[in-house]
C-alpha cells in the first residue's frame, strides 16, 4: 500500500500546485513538472498489481480529457437554467500503446514489451493492452478507419481467416509401381517382334 500512498501524495502535491498556479490540474500533469512527478513513480515492476491497475484505470481517465460546463448565453425565463455546453480545458485524446507505457512508468517500449512478456503482472497489463485494441476495433466503424486498421494489423491481426491448409505444408507420399503387363522391354530395336 505504500506505493498507492505514494501515488495518493503525488496527486495532492499537483493539485495544490495547480491552485496556487490557478491553472487546471490536468495541464500541471502535461507540462514538465508534472511529468517529472509522475516520473518519479516507482516502476511497474516495483509495484503491486492493485497499483499497477489503478496506474491503467488513471490512464483511461486522463485520455478522457477534462471540461468544465458552463451556460450558453440567450434569453431565458426566470428561475430557468439554460442550455449548458462544454468548454474543454484539455482535450480528449485517442489511446496509443506508446502513451499507456509512458503513463506505466516504463523507459522504453521495448521495455514494455518485455514486461507484457515476462512480467510479475503481465496479466493486468494486458488487460490494459486488451482495452486500448478494443478502442481502436471501434474506430473501424468509422469512415477512415486506415489508421485504426494499420495499429490492428501490427498488434497481430490478420486482413483474411487463414483456414489451416493455406499455412501447413501438405506433403504427401508417391508410391510408384511397376507393373509388367505384355512383352518384356528390349535392349535395341532388332530384338522387337512385330
Amino acid at each position: 500500500m505504500a506505493g498507492v500512498t505514494q501515488i495518493k501524495k503525488i496527486v495532492i502535491l499537483l493539485k495544490i500546485f495547480a491552485f496556487n498556479n490557478k491553472t487546471p490540474y490536468l495541464y500541471i500533469c502535461t507540462m514538465p513538472i508534472g511529468i517529472s512527478i509522475i516520473n518519479k513513480l516507482p516502476p511497474p515492476s516495483l509495484c503491486t498489481a492493485h497499483e499497477l491497475a489503478a496506474r491503467i484505470e488513471a490512464y483511461f481517465t486522463y485520455i478522457e480529457g477534462e471540461f468544465r460546463l458552463e451556460e450558453k448565453p440567450g434569453k431565458k425565463a426566470e428561475g430557468e437554467t439554460g442550455e449548458m455546453k462544454k468548454i474543454w480545458e484539455r482535450e480528449a485524446e485517442p489511446a496509443t500503446i506508446s502513451g499507456f507505457a509512458f503513463f506505466l512508468g516504463f523507459n522504453s517500449r521495448r521495455e514494455f514489451d518485455d514486461y507484457d512478456e515476462n512480467g510479475e503482472f503481465a496479466d493486468v497489463l494486458k488487460r490494459g493492452l486488451l482495452l486500448i485494441e478494443c478502442m481502436y476495433e471501434k474506430r473501424l466503424q468509422q469512415q477512415s478507419s486506415a489508421g485504426a486498421i494499420f495499429v490492428l494489423k501490427s498488434i497481430g491481426w490478420k486482413d483474411k481467416s487463414e483456414s489451416k491448409a493455406d499455412n501447413a505444408e501438405v506433403f504427401t507420399t508417391l508410391e510408384i509401381k511397376f507393373i509388367e503387363t505384355g512383352s518384356k522391354p528390349t535392349d535395341c530395336e532388332q530384338d522387337v517382334i512385330l
